[in-house]
Parts: structure tokens; C-alpha cells; sequence
């Protein structure tokens, strides 16, 4: 068998490569690049090219090494960032054609953090339109493509950052989630993630000059997406270093104490209203047959007020939204974000005054509710959406689109509403796309999570091996 490029291989690998001396940070970074610029061009998840400042750093870590070893746990590998935090001398537009002049001043807590963990960004990448849709479509960049197929969403709003690490583009990409941005994107193309839970990973930028509302501070997490769940554990192992700009950052290890055995697993394939796919239901068992295989007890329980918890959290979040950017979103928006936005107030009716209040007060209860249920199941396993994915452009698509990939998210809200740690992992690969399930945990437990994720892997395989395998 002929020798993987190194595009392809993982970061730990890469890491592990560079550190020893059998490949330089150079050569890595060089052939990522040669990769970004040769596949970005059809697929647009890169809209800002760093590749020759990164090459150049990369001859500047390898000096680095020979002198003093290496800076940290991902010297010399590449990664990218979502075009919607800062970093030094970048605009900072997140998707906004108004916003492209916004130009960081310094970095935030995430750029910081990966470049003391030795990592090198090549290149910035594509969200939607204030990072608030399903799928991955601006006026200011465009639309970025699936690496799949030219039909299927790259999900949103990390799609760039989806797209970019699934067709080799860095083996880490950045991204974030307030209702779902990166975990759309790991179910629509395959890719692994964890979304951190509340207080993990520090988030500021230095170019804003006001405070985000409330919902979004403790909504809203930065984290990871990879091809490969150790990645996505490196990723993590590196984001969560303290930083004193994010007054929720708990500055604790990544991984927590030792279970005495392997942790409970709650099963549930309730989808309320919403139809189950076939095969999103083969997800789901082919999931629950990997965990049990791997020595899991595996019991069928459904999370408790898990579809109030969810029309709650998108009543509240979109509230909040309405009254704090609904302006600037109707002043800077594109007529498509505009009439998207109008749907989403039509489907998730904003709770607004006191009932805004008292649903926020609810929150408390919903998170007791989950965390009584941890006591007995640590970890669930969850459908994520109902159908394995959507058209690029589905919530675009009035009423019905919207209810199809958003007000179906319930396992998504719900989990950001209340903070908690949810991962994506792919279980089935049907007709040519990925199929993801969700696995859920309680605070501070994504290690567990990502044990639970590692183990369907290495059972189901490496989605990204599918595409690989196409270009021959």
C-alpha cells in the first residue's frame, strides 16, 4: 500500500511525525496548502488564504524545534478558523457583507490557544450570514459546497470549517455552535465533533464594542470539527487553556476522573412529531450494537421534557435575538436572510417581556431534570435530526424548510439551552452521505463523549476515507 499524503493523515499523527523529526512542519504545511488551493476553488470553505504566511511560520517552527523542541502538543499542524472571531490583522466580517472592514486588533481566546499549542492556520473559513442558518451561504463569499455533492448542505453555520477539514484542508478546523453550528456540519459531512459544554473554551473578540445578550454568552461555545475523533480530542485538549476575557471559563482539565466501568448509556429514538428516516434509524442501532459490543450497557429511555426543554430554548434564543439584533439584521441582512428570519419568528414564536424572563428562569429546571437523569445514564444516545441531511438551500425554502432543518433540531437546542456537552459521530453511510447520531453527557464529561464516539469509529469507520477513496 502506497504511503498516505501527508494532507490525509491525522493531527495526532502529524504531530507525533513532526516532533520526532520523521517529517517537517514545512513539508506538512506545504502539501495542506498545495491540497487548500487545489480543491477550495469548487468547494469555497476557505474565503481567506493564509497559506504563504503559514508556510513561512512553518519554517520558523522547524527552526524552533531544532533549537528547543516543540512549542506545544500540535506543533507545525495545520488548522483553520471561522471567519467569525478574531484574529490579528483579519477582518472579522462573519458572513456580513457590512462587517468585511470589521479588522481584529488582537486574537481571541481560541486563536491565542491554538498558536501556544504549536498549530499553524493556513486559512479563515465561510460561515452564513451572522452565523445564523442551517447551511453555509453568503452574499459576501457565496455558497460553500458539500464535499459530497453539489446537492447536499455543508451544514451551518461551521459549514466552511466542515468542508474544509473533510477534503483535507487542515486535519482541525475551528468552529462554533449557539443551536447547532457544529454539529450540523460533523451530520452533513461526516466529520467528528464535540460541542463543548458551558465555560470550556474561552470566547472573546477584541473587536467587538458591545456585550452579546445573556442566551448567546451561555448558548453559544467555541470547539472543533475533525476527520477523526482523536483529533477532535486534541483540538479540545488545546482550546480549553484559561483565559481571563471569558467570565464563564472554568479553567479545568479536558479530562475528568475515571469511571469505575464504562458509563450507562440511555438510548432513544423519539423524535416526537417528526418522522424518523429509516436510515438515521440504522444509525441509531448500528450505534447502540457498537457501544454494547465495546462493553456499554445500553438501556432504552427517553430524556425527560427534552421537546419542552427545545421549543423553550429556540423561544427564548430567538427573543433575545429579535430584540438585541433583529434591527441590524433587517438593516444589514440580504433579502434572504430577511425572509428567513421572518420564518423563524413564524415558527419559533419569540417569547418576549416577562415571558422571556420566566422561560429563562426555566432553564434551571430542564437542566435539573437532565442532570437527575445523568445520575443513572451518564451518557445518551440521541437521533440528531430526523433525515440523514437537506438541500443546500432547504431553509431557505419557506415554513417547511425551516421546520425541517431547524424546529426538527430538537436534540440540538435543547442541549445548547441548558449547556451541555453533545457529540457527533457518523454510524451509517447510505447512497453516497454520511448518517450522524448524537451522543449527550453531562458537564465538564466530553472525554466520555468522545470515548463513546471513538468507539463507533473504529467499528463504522472513518467517513472521510469514503471521499479519499474517490479521487483513487
Amino acid at each position: 500500500m502506497s504511503e498516505l499524503p501527508l494532507w490525509q493523515l491525522s493531527a495526532c499523527d502529524l504531530a507525533a511525525k513532526i516532533a520526532e523529526g520523521e517529517v517537517s512542519s514545512s513539508d506538512v504545511v506545504t502539501q495542506t496548502v498545495e491540497r487548500m488551493r487545489s480543491v477550495n476553488p469548487k468547494l469555497n470553505a476557505v474565503v481567506d488564504d493564509l497559506g504563504d504566511e503559514a508556510i513561512a511560520q512553518a519554517r520558523a517552527h522547524d527552526e524552533r524545534l531544532a533549537k528547543s523542541g516543540p512549542i506545544g502538543p500540535l506543533h507545525g499542524v495545520p488548522v483553520t478558523i471561522k471567519e467569525n472571531i478574531d484574529q490579528t490583522g483579519r477582518a472579522t466580517p462573519n458572513g456580513v457583507e457590512a462587517y468585511k472592514t470589521i479588522i481584529a486588533p488582537d486574537d481571541s481566546p481560541v486563536v491565542r490557544n491554538f498558536k501556544k499549542a504549536g498549530a499553524i492556520i493556513i486559512g479563515r473559513t465561510n460561515t452564513p450570514e451572522f452565523s445564523f442558518r442551517a447551511t453555509t451561504s453568503n452574499e459576501l463569499h457565496g455558497r460553500t459546497f458539500s464535499p459530497w455533492n453539489d446537492w447536499a448542505s455543508s451544514g451551518g453555520s461551521s459549514g466552511g470549517a466542515s468542508s474544509a477539514v473533510m477534503a483535507g484542508m487542515g486535519p482541525i478546523a475551528h468552529g462554533n455552535d449557539i443551536g447547532g453550528s457544529l454539529r450540523y456540519p460533523a451530520a452533513a459531512t461526516g466529520s467528528a465533533t464535540v460541542k463543548p459544554g458551558l465555560g470550556r473554551v474561552p470566547a472573546w473578540n477584541p473587536s467587538q464594542t458591545a456585550e452579546r445578550g445573556l442566551l448567546a454568552q451561555i448558548m453559544s461555545v467555541q470547539g472543533v470539527l475533525a476527520r477523526e475523533v482523536k483529533d477532535v480530542r486534541a483540538g479540545m485538549r488545546a482550546l480549553v487553556e484559561y483565559d481571563p476575557h471569558d467570565p464563564w471559563m472554568v479553567p479545568m482539565p479536558f479530562d475528568g476522573p475515571a469511571l469505575d466501568g464504562k458509563p450507562k448509556v440511555a438510548f432513544t429514538k423519539n423524535m416526537y412529531e417528526f418522522d424518523l428516516y429509516p436510515v438515521v434509524e440504522k444509525a441509531l442501532d448500528t450505534a447502540r450494537d457498537c457501544l454494547t459490543d465495546a462493553g456499554y450497557e445500553v438501556v432504552e429511555a427517553d430524556m425527560p421534557e427534552l421537546r419542552e426543554c427545545a421549543r423553550d430554548g429556540a423561544r427564548s434564543l430567538f427573543g433575545e435575538v429579535k430584540a438585541l439584533l433583529g434591527d441590524e439584521i433587517i438593516k444589514q441582512g440580504s433579502d434572504t436572510l430577511k425572509k428567513i428570519f421572518a420564518d423563524y419568528y413564524k415558527v419559533f414564536t419569540p417569547h418576549e417581556g416577562k415571558d422571556l424572563l420566566l422561560a429563562m428562569a426555566k432553564r434551571n429546571y430542564y437542566h435539573r431534570q437532565f442532570n437527575l437523569m445523568f445520575q443513572d445514564y451518564p451518557l445518551v444516545l440521541t437521533p440528531f435530526l430526523p433525515k440523514p441531511t437537506y438541500e443546500w438551500d432547504r431553509d431557505a425554502q419557506g415554513l417547511e424548510g425551516v421546520r425541517e432543518t431547524l424546529e426538527a433540531g430538537i436534540y440540538s437546542i435543547a442541549f445548547n439551552y441548558t449547556g451541555l456537552p453533545a457529540g457527533i459521530i457518523a454510524a451509517n453511510y447510505n447512497d453516497g452521505l454520511p448518517v450522524g447520531v448524537q451522543i449527550v453527557g453531562p458537564r465538564f464529561r466530553e472525554d466520555l463523549i468522545l470515548d463513546a464516539c471513538e468507539e463507533i469509529e473504529t467499528r463504522v469507520g472513518i467517513m472521510a476515507k469514503h471521499l479519499f477513496a474517490r479521487e483513487g
